[in-house]
This record gives C-alpha cells, sequence and structure tokens, in this order.
C-alpha cells in the first residue's frame, strides 16, 4: 500500500515538473525566436532600403554575369550573405544585387522557391544553406530580397537540442531526488499506520480480557439461580473490579485520543508548580510508607508555570505511580523541583530493577509494558507514561527516561518557567 502510495506520489511529482520544464522551455524558445525573426526582418529590410539606391550598391549583377561559386567565395565580415532578385510581371529576373556572384540556375530555383509561398515573407532551405526572404511589389514584378539565416536557424535548432538534454538529464536527477523525499514522507506515515495498528490490537486485547472475565463470572452466576446474592456476591465484586478496569481504560483511550486530535485548546493559567507538587506528595505519602518505601524530596518553593494545573498534577502522579509500582523492597524515591535558568526542572527517581536498554526508546508508546508477566497484578495497561508525555508537550515541555539496570530509574521534566515570574 506505502510502496503504491509513494510511486503516486513520484509519478504525480514527475509529471507537474515536467509540465513546468516544458512550459519554461517553450517560452524561451518562443522568446528567442521571436527575437531571432525579428532581426531576420530588420536586416531584410535594410538590405531592401540598401538595394533600392545604385550608388550605395556594393554590385549589380545581371544574368550575363560570371558565375561564382557561392561555396569558394568569403563574403565581407560586417555583412551577412544576401541579395535581391528584381523581376518583372512575368516572373523573369531582370537584374540581381548581391555581394556575390551566383549562377542563373541559383537565382532562378531561389526565385521559385519564394514566388512558389503565399506569403510575402518566409524562408526555405536550399544546398544545405537555410534563406530568409521578402517581396516586395515593384514596377508590376516583384523585388525579393533573400539572405542566409543559416547561422541563425542553428541557433534555434541548437537550443532544442539543448533544452531536450537538459530535460533528461534533470528528470533523471529529480527523479532520484523525489524518491529520496518521497520515502521520507513516507516514512512517518507509515510509523503512524502500524503505531495505529499496533495500538487498536493492543486496545482489543486489553479489553478482550476484561469482557472475558465477566461473561465467566455472569455464566457462574446463571449456574446458580436458585441461591442467594450475599452467596454469589464474589463473582459480583469480580464483574465490578473488571468494569471499573475496563472504564479507566476507555477513559484514557478517550483523553489520548483528545489529546491526539481535538482542536480544542486547554485552559492554561499561572499556577504554583511547587503547592501542586507538594499536594500530590501529601495524597500519595500514606502509600508510600505504607509499602516500606522512603521518601526524599527537595522542593524549590514559589516556582510557578503557565498551564493546566490538574494535567500537570495527574503528570506527576503518573510518575509516583510508576515510581510505587516499580521499588524495590525497602527502597527509595526521591522527587526534585527547582529553578534551572529559564526553566523548571522535576524530577522523579526510584531505586529497582531498572529499565533495560531495549525498553528505553518505547516506554512512551502505548500500552508498552517491560514486564507483561506483572501487568495485571499491579495494575495499568501501559498508558499512564504515553498520557503524561502528551500533556508535557501541551504545556511545551520534554519529557525524558534515564536508567541503570538494578539500581535506580530516574524521569526527568523540563518545563518553561511563567514569563510573569
Amino acid at each position: 500500500m506505502f510502496k503504491k502510495l509513494r510511486n503516486k506520489f513520484l509519478f504525480l511529482n514527475l509529471v507537474i515538473i515536467s509540465v513546468m520544464m516544458m512550459i519554461s522551455f517553450i517560452s524561451i524558445y518562443l522568446i528567442t525566436y521571436n527575437t531571432v525573426r525579428r532581426d531576420i526582418d530588420l536586416e531584410l529590410h535594410k538590405i531592401s532600403e540598401f538595394n533600392r539606391k545604385p550608388k550605395e550598391n556594393p554590385k549589380e549583377l545581371t544574368s550575363r554575369d560570371p558565375m561564382i561559386n557561392l561555396n569558394k567565395v568569403e563574403p565581407h565580415p560586417e555583412r551577412s550573405i544576401s541579395f535581391t532578385l528584381t523581376t518583372d510581371n512575368n516572373d523573369i529576373i531582370t537584374s540581381s544585387f548581391s555581394i556575390l556572384n551566383m549562377d542563373e540556375e541559383f537565382y532562378e530555383t531561389a526565385k521559385d522557391m519564394a514566388l512558389s509561398q503565399n506569403f510575402d515573407k518566409g524562408n526555405f532551405k536550399l544546398d544545405d544553406t537555410h534563406w530568409a526572404f521578402m517581396k516586395i511589389p515593384y514596377i508590376g514584378g516583384y523585388r525579393i530580397v533573400f539572405l542566409d539565416i543559416t547561422s541563425r536557424q542553428g541557433i534555434l535548432t541548437n537550443l532544442i537540442y539543448t533544452f531536450l538534454v537538459a530535460a533528461l538529464i534533470m528528470l533523471i536527477v529529480i527523479f532520484f531526488i523525489s524518491k529520496f523525499f518521497a520515502n521520507k514522507s513516507i516514512k512517518p506515515i507509515k510509523e503512524a499506520f502500524d503505531k495505529q495498528k499496533q495500538f487498536i490490537g493492543d486496545a482489543s486485547h486489553e479489553l478482550k480480557t476484561p469482557l472475558s472475565v465477566i461473561s465467566t463470572n455472569v455464566d457462574v452466576l446463571l449456574s446458580n439461580k436458585e441461591d442467594s446474592i450475599s452467596n454469589q456476591s464474589k463473582w459480583l465484586y469480580y464483574i465490578k473490579s473488571e468494569v471499573e478496569r475496563m472504564s479507566k481504560l476507555t477513559n484514557d483511550l478517550l483523553y489520548l485520543a483528545q489529546i491526539d486530535y481535538s482542536d480544542v485548546k486547554m485552559i492554561f493559567s499561572d499556577f504554583n508548580l511547587s503547592e501542586a507538587v507538594e499536594n500530590v506528595i501529601l495524597t500519595m505519602e500514606a502509600l508510600i510508607f505504607e509499602n516500606g518505601i522512603s521518601l526524599n524530596y527537595e522542593l524549590e518553593p514559589n516556582l510557578v508555570i503557565r498551564g493546566n494545573a490538574e494535567q500537570v498534577k495527574q503528570v506527576i502522579m503518573i510518575l509516583l505511580d510508576n515510581a510505587l509500582k516499580y521499588t524495590n523492597p525497602k527502597g527509595t524515591v526521591d522527587i526534585v523541583l527547582k529553578k534551572t535558568f529559564n526553566n523548571i526542572f522535576l524530577s522523579v527517581t526510584n531505586t529497582g530493577k531498572g529499565i533495560p536498554g531495549e525498553s528505553i526508546d518505547r516506554i512512551f508508546d502505548r500500552f508498552y509494558r517491560i514486564d507483561k508477566s506483572r501487568s495485571r497484578s499491579i495494575g495499568g495497561y501501559g498508558l499512564g507514561l504515553p498520557i503524561a508525555k502528551a500533556i508535557i508537550e501541551q504545556h511545551k515541555g520534554t519529557i525524558s527516561v534515564k536508567s541503570v539496570l538494578n539500581e535506580n530509574t530516574t524521569f526527568s521534566i523540563m518545563l518553561p518557567i511563567s514569563s510573569k515570574h
């Protein structure tokens, strides 16, 4: 699917570039062609005016002039090769004007090719030479001015060949460049698609487990229809527990979807982060000591940030909850909150097994858990850290993790300090 998408993108890109190149090349060629034609027309008019005055003619020749081969005669360096023929009403050449002597057959052929065209101006090819002509009515016949335009025609022809070669080279180069950027553009889409696919699979799996438990407990209840509710209450408690787990899971999923796709902006205000962290610690302090864990914290007072206080509290709660779950017996949890330059630094460190190196990069992925065998016993679906990361990023901050196996794990948060403080 992604290969087809890349190829479509590549094909569309090449088509657009090819059309733009063609338009550009045609425009340049037409401009050059019109410029050359104007120069030719201007020179034909100058030659016509020049040859109209006998005293200014470089040489006047008639049909009795000796024949001189055009290819063996060097033209004047400051003038183009040209000649003028005058005809009567029977299209017979009456006189000729030229800086070169040419044979009668050449004159006759040139005259016939000019008169055969129904236009006053035109061009033709004769003996591998390109000629432009202009017909002017003159005493019942015509005065026909001829100009050698072989060099100008060569310029236009070379321009076409240059365009074709340049276009071919450019298309080859653009093809590989477009392929590189197409692959680069498709990569994040593919990664997002793979994550979405995995997300749906994981969510389905997590929902399937409590649904299976609920279904089993309902079957047990139905098999004991005659028994009292008090005797079957444990099955009801199991059902209630799984419903609560499903509710938490669906709420977390909806919350992540809202963060990812909602256009509704959160309401931000300045609040005291030091007090917010202290309040969260107080709500969890009893639970921490109940589990035999030593809690140490160092909070710099009156640190104010701009954001959503409830969401930031949720992040702190998630980090402390993780620390509580994964700290080893008689372990330690350390919390540090301080100001560093224009940011506020918050870290939560707990002793324990730590996080393996291959899991560090995936720890913030949705539904990812390091020890899946313990996940059900300690609770959670692997959505806490992704939620924490999403909230911190909405607050223009960063969250990271460092871990030393069998020693400790530290989650660090950097948040911008409020500009008013």
